[in-house]
């Protein structure tokens, strides 16, 4: 079968898919019964809306990927970087994390073309509007053209395993983060990881985190009771 008769027949029973739900959507109540001898009203045709044929040529363009094996999987609702980005560190994510909300202005969870822009200047690295909108492409899996924080730690995870092309915006902006993917720097970073998954189980590395986490809280909070201790001395001394 051809994509033009396919196409055909998928628009076919789409409209009709469409209709029936219009028309389910729609309760029109039943109209009386016309008097004897008179002929029975015909409804008025209902008109076909804009939203209608958006949503018919969505699904006849995902159809259609679909049958020719060009369509993208859906991705689940529930994101979590640590089982998804299991090479790096709690502390590497937490950094990123702080990093995409930085230069998230408008705070919807997204970088836009303009935040890019911003951010691409602001890391030396400026780019031109062409090269933006390649950058957001390249790492782009809903096609809303913007980022998402998942697409954003796709970026660094691609530099690390070196998929990036040396002229590429998002190799740029790997480098430039100020933020060490790895010890071996972006390109060293495969092999590097590939050795910490030797070395440690999953369950450890997450464990040894914890605990480093743990004690980095406890040494901050044993400074800041020392600090109180010392003005509080200090106060004492001024006031006697």
């Amino acid at each position: 079968m051809s994509s033009e008769e396919l196409a055909c027949k998928l628009q076919r029973r789409l409209r009709l898919e469409v209709r029936a739900e219009t028309d389910q959507g729609d309760f029109q109540p039943a109209p009386c019964a016309a008097p004897a001898g008179h002929p029975e009203p015909e409804p008025p045709a209902r008109a076909p809306t804009a939203s209608a044929d958006s949503e018919l040529n969505l699904k006849l363009s995902r159809r259609l990927d679909i049958h020719q094996g060009t369509a993208r999987p859906g991705r689940s609702k529930v994101f979590n970087p640590y089982t998804e980005f299991p090479e790096f560190s709690r502390r590497l994510l937490k950094d990123l994390e702080k990093m995409f909300k930085t230069y998230d202005a408008g705070r919807d969870g997204f970088i836009d073309l303009m935040e890019l822009k911003l951010m691409m200047e602001k890391l030396g690295a400026p780019q031109t509007h062409l090269g933006l909108k390649s950058m957001i492409k390249e790492v782009d899996e809903d096609f809303d053209g913007k980022l998402s924080f998942r697409e954003f730690l796709l970026i660094f995870h691609k530099a690390a395993a070196g998929e990036l092309q040396e002229d590429s915006g998002l190799l740029a902006l790997a480098k430039f983060s100020e933020i060490d993917v790895a010890l071996e720097g972006v390109r060293g970073a495969k092999n590097f990881f590939e050795a910490k998954a030797q070395a440690l189980s999953c369950s450890s590395k997450f464990e040894a985190e914890l605990k480093a986490e743990q004690e980095e809280r406890k040494q901050e909070e044993e400074a800041r009771r020392l600090r109180q201790a010392a003005f509080r001395e200090l106060r004492a001394a001024f006031s006697a």
